[in-house]
């Protein structure tokens, strides 16, 4: 099927361009201070993944990191956008009435449309709670959004997973059908917590937690696409 082999090429795409800008925004910051008008916007010594040291947004808004994240984002939006149209077809031709079909479009394509909203507004200063407050809850939701579109997907794949059995690799269903019950269970436990007001509960620095687990999660939730690529057989 020519939908297969056009999801198998989209998903790897859409693993690597947000893994390379994410990271190349986080050495930029870290190792090449001279790029960086404002030294106030430099960050030394951090390894976030560990370390909780910076958020995503925090290398990726000063000038010049934004010239690389944002035109990422936004095809990886456009890429996201396809990969879900593709895989709606790929489900109508086994099952064309699956009950899932119309929530994983709506959840996948409200993804992208968020991450393409959180890109646009990244960098953007503006004094006010209500801005600050909005850019949060555009996260909240492409995070959100993404891993329901996630899960349903999963869910459907393994209900036809019988006849699909020449076209995927069953192995990797059951790793991605792992890796979104982690991403939902990981979230569940994380969303009260991250919740809570200001940095500091019982002695504990919410900040770093929050910032270190904002990059596991990312690269949690672009796996997925990498686990796709490995998932189906490529067709003639």
């Amino acid at each position: 099927m020519e939908q297969i082999n056009k999801v198998k090429s989209i998903s790897i795409w859409i693993f690597v361009v947000p893994f390379i800008a994410v990271n190349t925004c986080l050495i930029l910051i870290t190792q090449f201070h001279g790029l960086f008008p404002n030294n106030e916007d430099i960050i030394h010594h951090t390894i976030p993944y560990f370390d909780g040291g910076a958020s995503i947004s925090r290398t990726a808004r000063p000038y010049p990191s934004w010239l690389i994240f944002k035109p990422a984002m936004f095809l990886t939006s456009f890429l996201l956008v396809k990969y879900w149209l593709f895989n709606k077809r790929i489900i109508l031709f086994f099952n064309n009435n699956h009950k899932n079909i119309n929530k994983i479009i709506y959840f996948g394509i409200a993804s992208a449309i968020a991450l393409t909203v959180h890109s646009i507004f990244l960098g953007i200063k503006f004094d006010n709670e209500y801005y600050k407050l909005f850019r949060r809850v555009i996260m909240l939701m492409f995070i959100i959004f993404e891993i329901v579109a996630q899960a349903y997907l999963v869910a459907t794949l393994y209900s036809l997973k019988n006849k699909l059995s020449e076209y995927i690799n069953k192995t990797f269903l059951t790793l991605k059908l792992c890796l979104v019950s982690i991403l939902i269970l990981v979230a569940l436990i994380s969303i009260p917590i991250i919740s809570l007001p200001g940095d500091n509960f019982l002695g504990f620095n919410l900040k770093f937690f929050k910032h270190g687990l904002e990059w596991n999660y990312f690269i949690g939730v672009i796996t997925f696409y990498l686990l796709t690529f490995f998932m189906w057989k490529k067709t003639n």
